[in-house]
């Protein structure tokens, strides 16, 4: 069995400079999360939590330390690199939803497969709307969805290329409370199935208390639980 953990974090820091000088976003995060574990992120506003993930994604590089996914080293890597990282190992469900307005749901379900030029992308997108329970809407453009639903795509779309590792920041943050609850359930139930990694930042505590684990954050620092 391998047992490279799918999330590895050493030393982390983030400086940004802004007008009044230098930010420190995060300072000095290590974090290690285990192949197949589901953990929630917490702690207030501003204190580096979606930072922290936008690094787990690749989307934005370390002042210093090593970000490390699914065994790779993505502070090593370029852009075209970290995109078909993503491509290949992560599922990405934002609080906003993110969809394209003038795609189907089946054709924003289908959208990394595509980039993937993975040659069952259209079946693998169906197949993961039915997942969601949205096969019979798979014509209907985000605009024709409801908030719910359309964060039912989005799910879709994280899970139709398989990945390894799930990243999700506030996935009910732009829900009701009941849509969110089942939005959720569907959440659990496809990482389950996938023993798919699940990092998620949430502010809801009994969210967090659904995962194996929870880590708090204060002022860019880690405090596990």
């Amino acid at each position: 069995m391998n047992s490279t953990p799918s999330v590895a974090l050493s030393d982390v820091h983030l400086t940004l400079t802004a007008g009044s000088g230098p930010v420190n976003i995060l300072n000095g995060v290590s974090l290690t999360v285990e192949q197949g574990e589901t953990l929630a992120v917490v702690g207030p506003s501003g204190s580096g939590k979606t930072t922290m993930l936008m690094l787990m994604a690749g989307l934005e590089k370390p002042s210093s330390g090593t970000v490390r996914m699914a065994g790779a080293d993505l502070t090593a890597m370029g852009e075209d690199e970290l995109a078909r990282f993503r491509r290949e190992n992560l599922g990405i469900v934002f609080q906003a939803f993110h969809l394209i307005p003038t795609m189907t749901a089946l054709e924003n379900a289908a959208l990394p497969l595509e980039f993937a030029h993975h040659p069952e992308a259209r079946s693998l997108a169906l197949e993961a709307l039915e997942q969601v329970g949205l096969g019979r809407r798979a014509g209907h453009y985000p605009s024709q969805l409801s908030g719910g639903e359309q964060q039912r795509v989005a799910l879709a779309r994280a899970f139709a290329p398989r990945p390894r590792i799930i990243l999700a920041d506030e996935p009910t943050g732009n829900l009701d409370e009941d849509t969110g609850a089942r939005v959720m359930e569907l959440l659990f139930k496809m990482q389950a199935e996938e023993t798919a990694t699940l990092v998620m930042v949430t502010h809801d505590r009994n969210l967090a208390k659904r995962c194996g684990r929870t880590a708090v954050m204060h002022s860019g620092r880690m405090e596990e639980r």
